[in-house]
């Protein structure tokens, strides 16, 4: 793949462990910070950064932040860590000089604060009134939202160059971090901007690639994850250093007719979350509106002016609520185009959302960036004025957090209440009669006596949770247990065997105790999302969450755990950084060959190692046996060589699993496998999900390319691939259709772009890509759709048809969202794991559904496999569904002849932001068994 000029060359590699240098201050203080000795941006770049038509990139930037650094004794710059491609990320820690001088004391106090674990309310008094409030204010994480970046330009300056008694007072009792989110691209988009010398042809819509190296707009959908190395960098400085109370992370673009959104946002809030965290961010929100109107800055507004909820814990300001701080998101108009405010009459009306409404004109980025100044100086501001309490608070919610874990309690969730409501209707009226209860304004009470059914005892939160460390697929479990670290998350593991009620676990498993500070991120980690039925109106359609409603983490990734509802103690040590993966070991003594187990995600990196030194490896149809250990269908056969015993050797110790030295070839039937070519379908600009699945094929070293429609157009794919991928939306959908409709962007002409560039435009269409892609597959081609990509099935003729949907003759479409809508949640289904393409799977796994297609089998069908399934009226296992008993009966994941090759469907998102682990294998089966299969 070509590679744009402002990438950093040879040598920069994605680093996602931080070493101690990483964090080093890198410039000396300077002198008294004043006007006359702080660098204006004028004289910085080569123009004023908020000027029209112009973007500063990163590059510039960095160099202007270590200018700053280097003249000011407001302001040390921090090396925070690198970025995918290598690039630093920077952090300047503003404050006053007598603050920057005992830095270490106070992020020490900020926390024994936050975590509050040992600390009594006097001592966490005392600590509060000596603390200073710590405020995170970052930029660029969405690169195209390009104002937060241009922004923070100048707000840097100013808090370093002005004197006002406003300044200095928040400058005593504040420490600001001022970071940047994404240097990578910010520097491609800047870049790709200012490369027309006619400033009336500047734009970035028609970038090549995504702004993130692998995955784009999705890199504020990793936060509990911490896959990308930025999002690794920003949870260690939120989390695990730094402990903010408040977390403000800037967006564009704002609504239409207005200038900005401002929290509060609209409901749901999450359940899990202390009830402070939301008064909280409310007085901030409101505070950030009355210094805009104060200043005479129309247009923002709030709750139902814009979808933005706080459910979802994915996103940067989100993830903050579950850790007690308060996350604030900005949603801003502006960029270095003007552009216009339109004029949208029913916005002209103020209301409590929209307390003053902005008239129509052209608008400007100066614009933009001084209601930047004001919001930012509105939060350092509310944090100045409130230190204390702000301190206080964030120990308050912790210290809840901890009592909570410590005692039987109980979370109400909308399930809950459905159930409140239901023995309401069963119970005998309270006496009072209802017009007076009504006039009284009591309507809708119930006998105070059916509290009880909120506090069932078997329906109490647990106490904590332990993670068996004899389960098969412990590098996963090592990676799910890294990604709560990485968040900040208090994990133990066990020094020896201990017994909790009747079972008995073995050393070396993990506990996650309730009782601590980050007690609601925990909850939401391991416990399933009850999302509301959140309707437009009472009877109607639903409403639409801002993004998914379901993720429960220990679900998605297949891991196996108990919820212990009682206290309980274990002989364990706390984990004090991430945990390597654990190695494993070659047992057994047979100079036959290695047996190896299918279940665990690791065997495909193996197993393609294996393959890339032109090793031998089989998957055996019936298992085999070990000694005492027995190894399910698909186990992994490898005959003895010099070169496999060195490829073996290193992958048990690198990658944590073990191999099985035999004396004689197990029997049975024994599929060979063959060194694959794989092709990842992108398009012009980057899918996000085909980013994520690159992503995941670097981490498990799979042997791919990518390829672009104008190579899928030209045919004769069977010269350069065996496998093609497409991922969920890869494949277009018509509106209105069975599959879901994602947003088709213009590309640009060719001429207006650089000629290396030029391979990567063109659409997949029906007419002329698929039938290319379907004669790859009749000709022994493997094509593997995932989501609605899945589409392809219908197109080429395959003998299935949509399961959910309409139909109308010849016509399908798909039902109403008031009939059928699934956004985003976690099902359980059934697998057939005796078939090649479920090898190493449960029988009941977990997926990822997102409005995803299912299929039902024609009844002339043949040549058609069955793989996973959903076998109950009620497959929702976290997030929301309506009318998922129309699923029943329907087939998620199929087997399908396609002439000579294969054709495998995936309706389930089985990567979804490579969070699923638990349906990885869906995937890796196909691209190593399509190819072996094949028929010549």
């Amino acid at each position: 793949m070509p590679v744009l000029a402002n990438e950093t060359g040879d040598g920069m590699t994605r680093k996602h462990a931080m070493t101690g240098a990483a964090l080093a201050l890198v410039m000396i203080m300077g002198g008294a910070a004043n006007a006359a000795t702080i660098t204006p941006p004028t004289e910085a770049f080569a123009q004023n950064p908020g000027s029209d038509y112009f973007l500063a990139d990163y590059t510039a930037y960095e160099a202007y932040l270590k200018t700053l650094a280097g003249q000011s004794d407001r302001m040390k710059l921090v090396d925070f860590g690198k970025s995918e491609e290598g690039r630093t990320q920077w952090m300047a820690v503003v404050s006053s000089p007598a603050n920057l001088a005992k830095l270490d004391h106070y992020k020490a106090i900020s926390k024994r604060l936050a975590k509050a674990e040992g600390l009594s309310k006097e001592e966490a008094a005392k600590l509060a009134a000596e603390g200073k409030a710590i405020v995170w204010i970052d930029a660029g994480l969405h690169a195209t939202e390009t104002v937060t970046s241009q922004g923070q330009i100048q707000v840097l300056y100013r808090m370093l160059s002005q004197n006002d008694p406003e300044t200095l007072r928040m400058l005593d009792d504040v420490i600001i971090l001022f970071a940047h989110d994404n240097p990578d691209g910010m520097e491609l988009v800047s870049d790709w901007y200012m490369r027309h010398e006619d400033p009336k042809k500047r734009e970035f819509y028609s970038i090549p690639r995504l702004y993130q190296k692998y995955v784009g707009h999705d890199n504020n959908r990793d936060s509990y994850m911490s896959q990308m190395a930025e999002t690794t960098n920003v949870n260690k400085q939120l989390f695990r250093e730094w402990f903010p109370q408040i977390i403000f992370n800037q967006h564009q673009t704002g609504p239409t007719g207005m200038v900005v959104f401002v929290p509060p946002f609209r409901d749901p809030f999450n359940y899990n979350y202390d009830p402070l965290v939301m008064t909280s961010l409310q007085e901030v929100g409101m505070a950030m509106h009355s210094r805009l109107v104060a200043e005479d800055k129309p247009g923002s507004g709030a709750r139902s002016a814009a979808s933005y909820s706080t459910w979802h814990n994915g996103m940067e300001r989100s993830i903050a609520y579950f850790h007690n701080s308060i996350g604030l998101l900005t949603e801003i108009i502006g960029g270095p185009t003007p552009e216009t405010v339109k004029l949208v009459p029913n916005l002209q009306l103020p209301n409590g959302d929209r307390p003053m409404p902005i008239a129509p004109q052209t608008w400007h980025l100066s614009q933009t960036v001084e209601y930047q100044w004001t919001m930012n100086r509105a939060v350092i501001d509310y944090a100045s004025r409130n230190r204390e309490r702000l301190l206080s608070n964030i120990y308050k919610m912790g210290a809840n957090s901890i009592e909570r874990g410590s005692k039987d309690s109980w979370t109400t969730t909308p399930t809950k209440i459905d159930e409140l409501n239901e023995a309401a209707k069963n119970a005998k009226p309270a006496g009072e009669d209802e017009m007076m209860a009504s006039f009284f304004g009591r309507a809708g009470a119930v006998d105070p006596k059916l509290y009880g059914v909120l506090q069932k005892p078997e329906a109490r939160d647990p106490r904590g949770f332990i993670i068996p460390s004899d389960q098969a697929d412990m590098p996963t479990v090592t990676a799910f247990v890294n990604a709560l670290i990485k968040t900040g998350v208090d994990v133990d593991r066990a020094t020896k065997s201990f017994k909790v009620g009747d079972k008995t676990y073995p050393a070396g498993s993990y506990v996650v105790k309730a009782a601590q500070a980050y007690r609601p991120h925990v909850l939401d980690m391991f416990e399933p999302q009850d999302h509301p039925h959140d309707l437009e109106y009472p009877g109607g359609p639903p409403k639409a969450p801002y993004d998914i409603t379901g993720y429960t983490l220990a679900y998605q990734m297949g891991i196996k755990f108990d919820r212990i509802l009682d206290g309980f103690e274990a002989p364990t040590e706390r984990l004090p950084d991430l945990v390597p993966v654990q190695s494993g070991s070659v047992k057994g003594s047979g100079k036959a060959g290695w047996l190896i187990s299918h279940e665990t995600n690791q065997s495909f990196t193996l197993t393609n190692r294996l393959l890339k030194a032109g090793q031998p490896v089989f998957w055996l149809k019936d298992g085999a046996k070990a000694g005492k250990d027995s190894f399910g269908p698909g186990a992994i056969w490898v005959p003895a060589s010099a070169e496999a015993q060195a490829v073996i050797a290193k992958g048990v110790k690198d990658l944590g699993i073990d191999a099985f030295a035999v004396g004689a070839k197990p029997a049975g039937e024994a599929l060979p496998l063959k060194p694959v070519r794989i092709g990842l379908v992108d398009v012009y600009g980057g899918s996000m999900p085909s980013g994520w699945n690159r992503w995941l094929f670097e981490q498990f070293e799979a042997p791919f390319e990518v390829v672009y429609p104008k190579r899928l157009d030209a045919g004769d794919l069977a010269k350069d691939y065996d496998v093609l991928v497409f991922a969920d939306g890869v494949i277009p959908a018509p509106q209105g259709g069975p599959f879901r409709a994602g947003r088709a962007f213009p590309q640009p002409k060719a001429e207006d772009i650089p000629a290396e560039f030029h391979p990567w435009l063109g659409a997949i269409t029906d007419d002329k890509t698929l039938p290319q892609v379907a004669d790859f597959a009749k000709n022994g081609g493997t094509v593997i759709t995932i989501g609605s990509s899945s589409r392809l099935a219908t197109v080429i003729g395959a003998p299935v048809e949509v399961a959910v949907a309409k139909k109308d003759g010849d016509k399908v479409a798909g039902l109403s969202n008031k009939e059928f809508y699934i956004p985003g949640s976690v099902l359980r289904a059934k697998v057939d794991n005796r078939q090649p393409l479920a090898y190493g799977i449960p029988q009941d796994v977990d997926v990822f559904f997102d409005r995803s297609p299912t299929f039902n089998l024609k009844a002339s069908a043949t040549g058609v496999a069955r793989v996973s399934w959903f076998d109950t009226d009620a497959p929702l296992r976290s997030g929301w569904a309506v009318g998922q008993e129309k699923l029943k009966g329907s087939t998620g994941v199929l087997d399908i002849d396609v002439g000579k090759g294969k054709l495998f469907v995936m309706g389930p998102e089985v990567t979804q932001r490579a969070q699923s682990y638990g349906t990885f294998k869906f995937l890796f089966n196909g691209m190593l068994y399509g190819p072996a299969v094949a028929k010549k």
